[in-house]
Parts: structure tokens; sequence; C-alpha cells
């Protein structure tokens, strides 16, 4: 049988997995004894007649990067939209840090540390990148515009504070060049990196990621994953991540969670998810004994190598 390029891509993440899980980091900051930093308990969801989610449970532990993947339609997103609190459960239940969160709005969940990215971008294109990535500090701001006008000093200086740590994450993902650049005017791969500059400015213990590296070249998407792999460790967030790449998926996380069809089929470390039968099925529609025979194809060093 030919091998195709998926099938190819897969064999050959199977022969790198044993180095790429020695590079791989420890999951840091993790708590033993405490709750985890996210449940999603018995998660179903419904959208009139058609069920986009069916009882779907996992577990976040703290400080993990943790991925989510599955086909297109698997409901990947509608997991994070849920987690999120744009779309509420039909049943089951969320729990944030042991706190159930199920009833909760998208603001107050923000409120309590969830901070997001959307698959598409929703930047304000008229604005600068420092004025987009300032908009992501407004549930930490004390003053309002009653307030600022009264006590306009204290609130000159907490504009300042949190401008502070706005420079601080521009030079994080290396933005300074662009800081005062029309959002709209800048390349996809950079927009990409300002709507994750937003979500970061929140200061999220929780930052959900949907698709980060969506449409970008190989050195975009090089250049992300190394920014997802230092805000997990050098801020101590917890990342949960969909991402269609599933080179990047196998380098960087600890654990990772299968769907299909709306439907957990698979979660553990990488290694245990690339090999079940049943990921396998979900992305070639057969269980094909090929994927784990030698390849001729070159091999190439692991997003993880480069990162490391």
């Amino acid at each position: 049988m030919t091998a195709t390029p998926l099938r190819r891509r897969l064999k050959r993440m199977l022969r790198h997995e044993d180095q790429a899980r020695a590079t791989r980091r420890p999951v840091s900051g993790r708590k033993s004894g405490l709750e985890h930093a996210l449940e999603v308990r018995n998660v179903s969801l419904r959208f009139g007649g058609v069920r986009a989610l069916s009882e779907v449970s996992f577990a976040v532990n703290h400080g993990e990067l943790f991925s989510i993947i599955g086909p297109n339609g698997a409901g990947k997103t509608s997991v994070v939209n849920c987690i999120s609190g744009r779309y509420q459960p039909s049943e089951g239940q969320l729990f944030y840090h042991g706190r159930d969160i199920t009833g909760l709005k998208p603001n107050a969940r923000a409120s309590l540390g969830i901070g997001r990215t959307f698959q598409n971008l929703a930047l304000f294109h008229h604005m600068s990148v420092l004025d987009n990535i300032m908009v992501g500090r407004h549930h930490l701001l004390k003053n309002n515009f009653f307030t600022g006008a009264l006590y306009w000093f204290g609130a000159r200086r907490e504009e300042l504070a949190h401008r502070e740590k706005v420079e601080e994450i521009i030079d994080f993902l290396d933005l300074q060049s662009v800081r005062k650049a029309t959002a709209g005017t800048l390349s996809y791969g950079l927009r990409k990196r300002v709507e994750l500059a937003r979500a970061m400015a929140l200061e999220p213990t929780l930052i959900l990621l949907d698709e980060p590296m969506a449409g970008m070249n190989f050195e975009e998407k090089e250049d992300m994953a190394r920014y997802i792999v230092d805000l997990n460790e050098e801020f101590g967030m917890t990342v949960v991540m969909i991402e269609h790449d599933m080179g990047v998926v196998m380098d960087i996380s600890n654990r990772v969670v299968v769907l299909d069809f709306g439907r957990k089929i698979a979660e553990g470390e990488p290694a245990e998810v690339l090999a079940d039968p049943h990921v396998r099925r979900a992305y070639l529609g057969e269980e094909d004994e090929v994927l784990v025979d030698p390849d001729d194809a070159p091999d190439h060093p692991t997003v993880a190598e480069r990162v490391a």
C-alpha cells in the first residue's frame, strides 16, 4: 500500500516520539493533592436536534500544556466555548480550581482568570497594537470614566502601571517594532501574536488557545510554539490548546485529549494517543498497520528540539 503524506507524517511522529519525550518539559506548577485547574465533567451540548458534544469529560492539571485534537467537526471549539462561557452546556458541569463555573457568564469567568484567543481574529483593526493589548486589561482596571475624572492622579498612575505590564508582554512576544502600528496593517502571523498578547494581558491562570497556529507558515509556527511553551513555563499559565498541526501538538503537549463526532475517544500522553487505534481510525478512516512500519522519508528535527 502506498503511504499518503498524512500516513508518512504519522509514522515519522511515532519514530520521533521517544526522542521528543526526552526533551519535553516536566509539568511546571502542578500542585499535588489540590483540585485540578480545570475539570470538564460529562458535558453535552445540543443545538436544536444537533448534538455537538456527548458526555465529554477530562481534567487539566495545574501548569499543564494540554491539547484538544480531532478531525474537523469533532467538537473541539464547542468544548472551548463551553469552558469560556460562550456556550452553556445542555448537560454536565465545568469546574475551575474546584469551583463550579457552569452557570457563570463569560466576563465573570474572565475575571476569575480564564483567558482565550479565537480561531477567527477578534482584534480592533483600526487601533494600535499597544491599544489592542491594553483592551485585555479592562477586567483589571479599578477606575472608570467617572472615578477617573474625580481622581485624575490615581487613574493616571493606574494607567501607567497597566501600560508597564503591557510593555512586558510586548517584549516577551517580540512585538516592539510594531507596538504603535495599526493592527489591521500587520501580517497574519503578527496579528495572531497580538491576539495572544491581548489574552495574556488579562493575566489569566488558564489560557484557552483556539488554533493559535492556523494559517501560519513554518517559521511562524515555530515561533508561536516557542512563545506558548515559554508562557506556560515562565508565566506559569495552564494552557488548553486546540491545534490541527499534529507535529506541534505531539512535540509540546504534556497530555492530549482526542474528540471525534462530539465524543472523547482517547486521552493521555502524546505517544499513547498517537498509537491509539481509535485515533488512527478517526484521522485515517481505518486502522492501518502501515502506520508503524519503517519509513524511507528523511528525518527532520521536531519542534520540541528546535524550541528547547
